[in-house]
Formats: C-alpha cells, structure tokens, sequence
C-alpha cells in the first residue's frame, strides 16, 4: 500500500474493514487520539495521514506537504509529529481488533499457534553499540496463515512461551529459545498443548522416578534406528518435574554436519572448547511435547514443528512487503506508532496474501509443482 492508495477507492476498503468511519471516530476519542475537528476534520482522515507517514517513506514536512495539496488537512510538521505520539494506544486498539476479526477456526477443531518473535532496531547513534531494539511478540495462526497475536516492547520484554493468551485446545509450537518448564506448565493449565524444540543441556531431564536422564546415553542407544519417543520429565523452579513426552530424530547426514560447523563456529566466537557431547547432539533435533502418543504418532509431532517455517516466510513478508525497519526518529511516543502503523497494515494485507508471490501459501504451491 502506497501512500498514493490511501486516496484512491482502495482507502474506502480500509476504513470498512476497520470498523467504518463511526467505529474509528468511536475508538480514537476512547483512545484520546482525537478529541474534536481542527486543522484534522476526522479520525478517518488522522489514521490516513498517520499511515501516509509511516508508509510513505517520507519525513514530516513532506507529509503535511502532501496532505495541504489534496486537501486533507492544513498542519505543520511540528503539529503532524505531535498527533503521532498521542496516537500509539488508538493503533494498537486497532491492531488488537484487526486481529479479532480475523481469528482463525482451526481443522479437527484444533488451532496451530506458532510462536515467535522479530525485532527491528532503534534509532539513534549508539542503539545498535547498546543493543536497543523493538521486539515483535507474535503468533502466526494455522490453517488460516494469519498473524493472530502482536505484541510491541523493547529489548527488555523477553520472549516467553506464556506471553501470548492460550486458546482452549491450541497447540502452540516454539523454538528451543522457549524451553521455559515453569511457562509451558502455565500453557497447559490454560488448557493448550505445546510442541517445543530442546537443547540438550537446557532443561534438567529426569525420568519418573525424579533420577536424572543422560540424553547422550538415549541418542547412543538410538543410533540404529534414528528416532526417539518416549516419556520425560523435566525440573521446575516452581513446582514439581513436568510430565511430557520426548520425540527426537537424527538428522540426515548432510544436514548433521551442517549443524556441527555452526557448534563449532560458536565455540569459536564465544572462545570456549566445544565438547564432543555437544557434537554428538548436533545430530539430533529433539523436541518435548505434550500431546499423547496415542493421539499424535511420532511422525505427526515432527510434522506439526516443521511447520514453524511458516512463521519465518510471514516475518519475511512482514519486512519485505510493507517495509517494516526500524523507526526513524528515537523518542518512543513517536517510534512505538510508527511500528503499529505497519502492523495494521500487515493485518489488511494478509487475506490478500495468495495473490502474492512470496506468501507461504504460494510458496507451499510452488513446492508442490516442484
């Protein structure tokens, strides 16, 4: 979407979708994003030039250029900047709604959470030397392939498996940086099922009994027929050993020795010596779920986590098609909106998405015909 588009007819759809011209005056007064008619004549017309902003490209002065050669409103620069910061609560009500309207309904009645986050860096001299950065928070939804959670903080709001609110019945799947045993216990008192990739050493593997359990011990013993599953508990700091299931399965020898180079160049850039343990694990992808065996066959666990690509080509679209990079200006009332903005976009965006050639579900196509 152009800032071009924005008045055209495709604007018109835009603001039905949203909840028509009522529904947006209605959230921007709650939100106090916009109080009554000035130099802006309505929240429609305030949210079309916030988002010509954003996704133009271009800076302030050249926006309300824009806007007083249309006819949208007569305001300066200074005036366009201030509207932006008191508008980052109205976006994110806007974001949330998007994403309610567009709730999936899961196959067999079960909804496919994949769990992720992205980030995008601050503005500013020394962000990138400080590491300060937005962070993503998301949940792409299957079968519908949609964005159903966001959640925008800094570098301080971590990625935890519970941040995201659970659907009765989901299964939520993450990579092993959501190993969390406290958090996945909070997912399955909520009534979900996890599907989580492990590292070896990251979790305090115990069998029934609470005795330890040597994982390299499980892999030499599997040597011959490549695949694990089996029952496992896990240590808590809070609680007792969660109950959960172990599938793991040795990886096809081109991709184990892929997997080793990369434990060695991180040895390497962390100047530490690499063990053969951890060489030895390199060979294996080991996953933890909840799902009982006798409703999820080993086969169908290690189908359900290869389709975490699937939120990897959604934050590619999400960068590539509308843009999304760090924000221009460093103060956070200005930042936070700017980032909102194209998150909202992405939303509208996504039932579009098939006729596009780099959404997942063209690229499922395409691997198909191959």
């Amino acid at each position: 979407m152009t800032r071009e588009s924005l008045v055209t007819r495709d604007w018109d759809g835009v603001v039905a979708r949203l909840g028509g011209a009522a529904g947006l005056e209605r959230s921007a007064r709650c939100a106090k994003a916009f109080s009554r008619p000035r130099a802006i004549a309505s929240a429609v017309d305030l949210l079309r030039l916030i988002l010509a902003y954003c996704l133009g490209g271009r800076g302030f002065r050249s926006t309300a250029a824009w806007a007083a050669a249309i006819g949208l409103a007569d305001l300066s620069n200074v005036a366009l900047l201030q509207r932006l910061r008191r508008s980052g609560d109205w976006l994110a009500l806007l974001v949330g709604e998007a994403l309610a309207a567009a709730a999936p309904h899961a196959s067999r009645g079960r909804l496919i959470r994949i769990i992720d986050a992205t980030t995008v860096a601050k503005a500013g001299r020394l962000a990138k030397t400080s590491n300060k950065l937005w962070r993503i928070h998301s949940a792409f939804d299957l079968p519908g392939e949609r964005f159903g959670f966001f959640e925008l903080t800094d570098e301080q709001g971590g990625e935890t498996l519970d941040r995201i609110p659970v659907v009765d019945g989901e299964i939520r799947i993450a990579d092993r940086a959501y190993l969390q045993p406290d958090r996945i216990a909070g997912v399955l008192e909520q009534g979900g099922d996890i599907v989580v990739r492990a590292g070896w050493r990251n979790a305090r593997w115990l069998d029934s009994d609470g005795e330890p359990v040597d994982l390299l011990a499980c892999f030499r013993q599997a040597s011959d027929c490549g695949l694990i599953d089996r029952p496992i508990f896990i240590g808590r700091k809070n609680g007792k050993p969660l109950a959960l299931r172990l599938v793991a399965v040795r990886k096809p020898a081109p991709a184990a020795e892929v997997a080793r180079r990369a434990a060695r160049r991180q040895a390497r850039k962390g100047r530490h010596r690499i063990s053969k343990g951890t060489l030895d694990a390199a060979e294996w992808v080991i996953l933890v779920t909840s799902l009982a065996p006798e409703d999820f066959a080993t086969a169908d666990v290690l189908a359900l986590y290869r389709l975490r690509w699937r939120i990897e080509l959604a934050f590619k679209r999400l960068k590539s098609l509308i843009g999304l990079k760090g924000p221009p200006g460093a103060d956070e009332r200005s930042a936070k909106p700017y980032l909102l903005a194209h998150l909202l976009i992405i939303l509208l965006l996504e039932p579009l998405a098939d006729e596009l050639e780099d959404s997942p579900r063209s690229a499922q196509r395409l691997a198909l015909a191959a």
